[in-house]
């Protein structure tokens, strides 16, 4: 009764073991070659704005009657030139996506500690707190260091994200083989 579904969850969860291990080696790597994911991040984000841009020109030309095209238009080809400025000057574009960070790390973290002395009374109030300082903290890092830490931060963040992303679904295939071998035998 249970070997087709235990047949198909050894299969399933042998491929998240298997991507969750890479998952853990590529962090790994981004760890170890931060400058190196941070330009290809920069990178990726130019292709992103271009492709975002074009897809909204389309969409002014689609959308008659929803709004102003000329807005709609000036929205695509911002996207589009901000697209290919990061293509063109990718630490320029890095160093700015590195301030926005900061800037919006320090807000969240701001928020957390607001939210904090707003519910100070409930439990578990305190990992708010401890959330918002920490995130404050790293804002404050990431800002006094700028632009150099524009080589860094999000090299070591997505390699960190990776772990991480890759620890937790090892964990979580390996909770669902020994959940499933417990209810077989």
């Amino acid at each position: 009764m249970y070997a087709a579904p235990a047949a198909l969850l050894k299969h399933v969860s042998g491929w998240s073991i298997a991507w969750s291990i890479l998952l853990i080696i590529f962090g790994v790597l981004a760890l170890a070659l931060p400058f190196a994911t941070s330009f290809g991040f920069a990178m990726i984000a130019g292709w992103l704005l271009i492709f975002s841009g074009a897809v909204q020109l389309i969409h002014a030309f689609q959308s008659k009657g929803i709004g102003h095209i000329l807005w709609k238009l000036f929205v695509a080809v911002l996207y589009v030139v901000i697209g290919f400025y990061f293509l063109a000057n990718p630490l320029m574009g890095l160093a700015a996506m590195t301030l926005a960070l900061a800037i919006f790390f320090f807000a969240e973290g701001i928020t957390d500690i607001a939210e904090y002395i707003r519910n100070r009374s409930l439990a578990g109030a305190g990992w708010i707190l401890a959330d918002g300082i920490i995130t404050l903290l790293l804002s404050v890092l990431i800002w006094t260091h700028w632009p150099a830490s524009s080589f860094w931060v999000f090299g070591i963040l997505i390699g960190i994200s990776m772990i991480m992303t890759g620890w937790a679904r090892l964990m979580i295939t390996l909770a669902a083989r020994k959940l499933e071998s417990h209810f077989a035998g």
